[in-house]
């Protein structure tokens, strides 16, 4: 008999794993995956750290949660500065003033400044009702309609008057040459993958992959006094109310004999075209060498197509809609009213959480458990 199960061996179920183990407690964890880390995961292929569900960069402004996970890795100094592939012309990402000068050519603030608010005001904005009207009040109608319109469409699936405002509001733009994509104070990937820091995370603390929970959930409810469950919340009540919606992603990816494809980890492609929303190359999330510090002689690339979700695909990002919303509250007062199980985590909550937001949600609970 355990105190706790944990259904789930992503960061968040690992986090609460370690501090109720180190509080004294006994801790089960269980995965249907034949690998621990869930989406953070990465594997080794030609001498390279492959992030196998998407490109993971940590980013955080919470000196806390920093320091909580170096005590399992020492993280690089990667700083995320992607791309914008428009048809051939390049462009920096987030938008700043490297992007506003190829974009016109302006040399001064005061001059991106200027072209953006005349954009704005032709176009007749004043409260943004969706996300198209949201960023040409950002940024101006040219770098929507070359940078922004193309890629959100593929990304979400639907014309960007008909999303939300609030999805492009976490967009950086800058009037100065900082190429930065994340305003945070720390930042990095993992020296030798996140699998790795996970593993780490999880010494000692017994796991079984290949376990699916719901193949036989009377007997795992059984083993332990609670249960921390940290899957899709629709999926724990058999989708009794309906499917809650998500964005999903799909991965071509391939090895290259050849030492560098892009010269960079990401470039996104931004035109309504090209099938995939971005190249991740994964090599440059650790500057193209392993972890002697030696040159990687090949390289290996991810495309990602963006998908609407469907049962058996993986859920990746929440459309945070009316709609969906109105579901998951519904399915949270169900949620509720179980007393033995704990709902939590990106799926549990149908919230979209960034790495560093995920371990702090983990410690917080884990704190009360305590």
């Amino acid at each position: 008999m355990f105190d706790y199960l944990i259904v789930g061996s992503g960061l968040y179920g690992a986090t609460i794993a370690r501090e109720l183990t180190d509080s004294g407690k006994s801790v089960l964890v269980i995965d249907k995956r034949p690998n621990i880390a869930g989406n953070v995961y990465t594997k080794p292929v030609e001498g390279i750290n492959v992030h196998i569900y998407g490109a993971h960069i940590f980013h955080t402004n919470n000196k806390e949660v920093w320091d909580y996970v170096n005590q399992f890795a020492t993280f690089n100094r990667f700083t995320n500065s992607p791309v914008a592939n428009y048809k051939g012309e390049l462009y920096s990402l987030p938008f700043n003033m490297y992007t506003f000068n190829k974009m016109w050519g302006v040399v001064t603030p005061e001059e991106a400044a200027a072209r953006i608010a005349e954009q704005k005001t032709a176009a007749g904005i004043t409260s943004p009702a969706n996300l198209e009207e949201q960023a040409i009040s950002l940024v101006g109608t040219d770098i929507y309609e070359k940078l922004i319109k193309g890629y959100t469409q593929k990304q979400w699936g639907r014309p960007c008057d008909q999303l939300p405002a609030f999805i492009i509001k976490r967009l950086p733009v800058r009037l100065t040459f900082d190429n930065n994509y994340f305003n945070a104070l720390y930042q990095g990937i993992p020296i030798g993958g996140y699998t790795k820091m996970v593993e780490r995370i999880l010494d000692g603390i017994e796991v079984k992959l290949n376990t699916d929970y719901f193949t036989n959930r009377d007997y795992w409810n059984s083993v332990a006094e609670k249960v921390i469950y940290t899957g899709p919340i629709d999926a724990y009540f058999n989708y009794s109310l309906g499917n809650l919606e998500y964005r999903s992603v799909r991965f071509e990816t391939e090895v290259l004999d050849k030492p560098n494809f892009q010269g960079n980890a990401a470039v996104n492609y931004t035109d309504a075209e090209t099938p995939w929303t971005r190249i991740i190359e994964h090599k440059w999330f650790e500057f193209g060498k392993d972890e002697n510090g030696n040159d990687l002689p090949k390289t290996v690339i991810s495309r990602e197509y963006s998908s609407e979700w469907k049962p058996g695909d993986e859920p990746y990002y929440p459309v945070n809609d009316e709609k969906n919303s109105t579901l998951y509250r519904q399915y949270k007062a169900l949620a509720e009213k179980e007393d033995k199980v704990i709902f939590g985590g990106r799926l549990g909550e149908y919230k979209y959480y960034d790495m560093d937001q995920v371990i702090s949600e983990a410690l917080s609970l884990s704190g009360k458990l305590k």
